[in-house]
Formats: structure tokens, C-alpha cells, sequence
């Protein structure tokens, strides 16, 4: 039974929050709600309470459980946080991180899936403020659930009433489904890039940042799984939950990552794995000369490569391959090389996506069929976008409808 926080906000379409919560509970959920202080005066804390049964917060400093920190407990406990009808006012309080009231909070301490549905004017929803906070949270992995055009409250028409409940309750249903995919399984993620001395000082690496590799593991946590996640020195840390073993060297990853894939059921790939390391490290630090310097690389191993050799029979094995141009020959040929299931390639010589940037394109090739486009997404929404494919390969999974 999944457990979902049903926020409520100002909005005169408040009072369909109770329709939605009863569909919830029809779907097997229990869910919890929380007014802001603005809602509570369309609608009331012991509707919520009567109809749900459980208890209904408000104000900041609730605490249904004396001494019990209610923001945190719900937001902890929360399979799914619903926010509807979501407001102009919640929809930038919350993309901004500000925590002004309890449901801001919850949303501020909740790491898990969140959907949203707006309700507003609309001027308010076009507004250019809004439209970035949507977008902002997209980029999070959100979902929205667009509102429906027509006549709103005030007398205007035009986009902003709020969807229908029954499809915000499906929307949120198939997220809850989505949660599920990956109960009971164990996933590997290599993540970031790998630094290789040549001194005490200076390094060999390249432009991975490793936000791919975090949006990857924050997805698969959403969706249920046991993460664990070896990390080279990326610009951005990972998500809150998984289990987090820090390497500096391909060696160093190749290691840690060995000794997590015999158990693992979906390993991801996706670190940027120096190719080569200084044959010898210079002890301190290298001076300036007016002489040429040679320096002598050797090859370091094939991480994904002795990944897939350690890896149970029946687990699933996805590269990454950034390639500087849109031909997926490579891509291909190292799927065939090292032995994997798939391979999400991606041209790095187009602009905002790839290394450091925030989305990225990928074409999922595996080995039967053709390739799939996931089109220019946020780089959370390309990890869900994978992982609903690639989970699809697991022993004992089926097609979600």
C-alpha cells in the first residue's frame, strides 16, 4: 500500500481535493493531507481528517506525535507527494526552495517522486515566472499534470482550471506503479570521471560531471531499488540514499565497483573511465624546465568490460558511449566489444547537452531491435526515460501498461 501526502493549496478548486483523495484511497493508498493556511479557508482540516482518517496538518508546527517532527516524518514516509490544485504561489515557492509554511516544508525535506497539478488565472499561469518555476521542476523530475482550458473562477477563459480528478488520480497511480518497477532489485552505478596522477599535483581526467550518473541513481531509487553508487570526483553529489563509495582512480573504481557487481541486478555504466594513466608518478611535484617532457601512458582496464565478466548471469549490463558526432557505428561496435545489454549513446558536440550541461539526448541501442531517441530531456527525465526501458530486460519483468 503506498503511502501518499495529498498537499492542498489556496485554490478555489480546492474542494475537488476531496474527490482526489478518495480516488487515492479506491486505488489502495493511504493518504495523508496537508493544507496551507490559505486552503484551510475554502476547506477544512476535519474534512480531511473524516474522510481519510488519518491526520490532517496546516501549520508549521504541527505535530500530530508529540515531540515528532511532522514535516520530516511525512516527508520521509511518503511513497508519493501530490500537490493539488497547485497554485502560482506554492508552484514558485517550492522550485525556489523556499519553506515558509508545512507543506512547503514537506516539499523542501521530500526526495522522492512529486506531482503537481496548477490551478490558477491564467495570466498567472503564463506568467514568465511561473512558466521558469515549471520548468525548473520538470528538470527535477516532477510531473505535472497540465491544467485543463476554460472558464475559470473569475470569469476569464483560457488554460489554468484544474485537470480532472480522475486523470490527475491516474497520473498519479501509474507514478505509484512506476515507484515499484524496481522493488527488490540491486543497482550498480559507476558515476562522474576518474583522475589520474601524474604528480601529487596535477591529474589526467575529462569533462564529466557526473550529473548523468546522479540522476540515474536518484531514479532507480525512486523507483525502488537498492542503489549503490561509485563515484569518481564529480562537480555534483549524489542523491540522498543510496549507498556512495568515492574513488579517485580508474583502478580505485574498478575495485570498488568489483565488489559490489556479483549481487547486482542493473548496473549502469556510466562513469567516464580514463582510458590511460601515467605509466609513472612523479614523486612531489614536477618543476618547470625549458626541455621537452614525453609523458608515458599506459592502458588502464576495461572497468565495463570486467563489470559484465563479474556480473550474475542473469543481471543487465548498460554502457554510455559520448561520441563527438551523431554516428552510432561506435556506439555499436562497444556494445558488441564489451559484452553489454545496452548502450545509451549521445553526441557530445551538440550545445547544452552532454558533459556538464543539465540535459542530454540519448539513443538507446540494445541488442535486438532498432534504436530509440529519448528527444532532448532533462537528464533526470532521460534516466527515467532509460530505466523504464531497461528494466523491461529483467528476469521476471513485464511491460508496465
Amino acid at each position: 500500500m503506498a503511502n501518499v501526502v495529498l498537499g492542498v493549496t489556496g485554490s478555489i478548486a480546492a474542494y475537488r481535493a476531496a474527490d482526489l483523495a478518495r480516488e487515492l484511497m479506491r486505488g489502495g493508498c493511504t493518504v495523508r493531507v496537508c493544507l496551507t493556511p490559505a486552503a484551510e479557508k475554502f476547506v477544512t482540516r476535519v474534512l480531511f481528517e473524516s474522510l481519510t482518517g488519518q491526520p490532517c496538518l496546516v501549520w508549521a508546527f504541527d505535530e500530530p506525535e508529540a515531540g515528532r517532527m511532522a514535516h520530516i516524518d511525512w516527508a520521509r514516509q511518503a511513497d508519493l507527494l501530490v500537490i493539488a490544485p497547485a497554485t502560482a504561489n506554492i508552484l514558485n515557492k517550492i522550485a525556489s526552495g523556499v519553506a515558509d509554511d508545512m507543506l512547503s516544508t514537506i516539499a523542501l525535506a521530500y526526495t522522492g517522486p512529486m506531482l503537481v497539478a496548477p490551478a490558477m488565472n491564467p495570466a498567472m499561469l503564463a506568467n514568465e515566472t511561473t512558466q521558469a518555476s515549471l520548468r525548473r521542476l520538470v528538470s527535477r523530475g516532477v510531473e505535472v499534470v497540465q491544467p485543463a482550458e476554460g472558464e475559470v473562477a473569475c470569469g476569464e477563459h483560457g488554460q489554468g482550471k484544474l485537470a480532472s480528478v480522475s486523470e490527475i488520480a491516474s497520473a498519479a497511480m501509474a507514478l505509484i506503479g512506476w515507484t515499484r518497477r524496481l522493488e527488490g532489485r540491486r543497482v550498480l552505478v559507476t558515476s562522474g570521471p576518474t583522475r589520474e596522477p601524474i604528480d601529487s599535483v596535477r591529474f589526467l581526467s575529462n569533462r564529466s560531471s557526473g550529473k548523468m550518473g546522479a540522476a540515474l541513481a536518484k531514479a532507480a531509487l525512486w523507483m525502488g531499488a537498492d542503489v549503490t553508487v561509485v563515484t569518481g570526483p564529480a562537480a555534483v553529489p549524489p542523491p540522498l540514499g543510496p549507498k556512495v563509495v568515492r574513488v579517485e582512480t580508474a583502478l580505485e573504481m574498478l575495485a570498488a565497483a568489483s565488489r559490489e557487481a556479483p549481487t547486482a541486478d542493473l548496473i549502469l555504466a556510466v562513469a567516464a573511465v580514463a582510458d590511460y594513466r601515467a605509466a609513472e608518478q612523479h614523486p612531489g611535484k614536477m618543476r618547470r624546465t625549458e626541455e621537452d617532457l614525453v609523458l608515458r601512458l599506459v592502458p588502464n582496464p576495461d572497468v565495463v568490460a570486467e563489470l559484465g565478466r563479474l556480473a550474475k548471469p542473469d543481471a543487465v549490463l548498460v554502457g554510455f558511449a559520448a561520441e563527438p558526432t551523431d554516428d552510432l557505428a561506435a556506439a555499436r561496435a562497444k556494445l558488441e566489444r564489451k559484452g553489454l545489454h545496452f548502450i545509451a549513446a549521445n553526441d557530445v558536440s551538440q550545445a547544452g547537452i552532454g558533459f556538464e550541461s543539465d540535459e542530454n539526448e540519448l539513443v538507446l541501442i540494445g541488442r535486438e531491435g532498432s534504436p530509440e531517441r529519448s528527444g532532448r530531456l532533462s537528464k533526470i527525465g532521460c534516466a527515467k526515460w532509460l530505466l523504464d526501458r531497461v528494466a523491461q530486460a529483467l528476469p521476471g519483468e513485464r511491460e508496465t501498461p
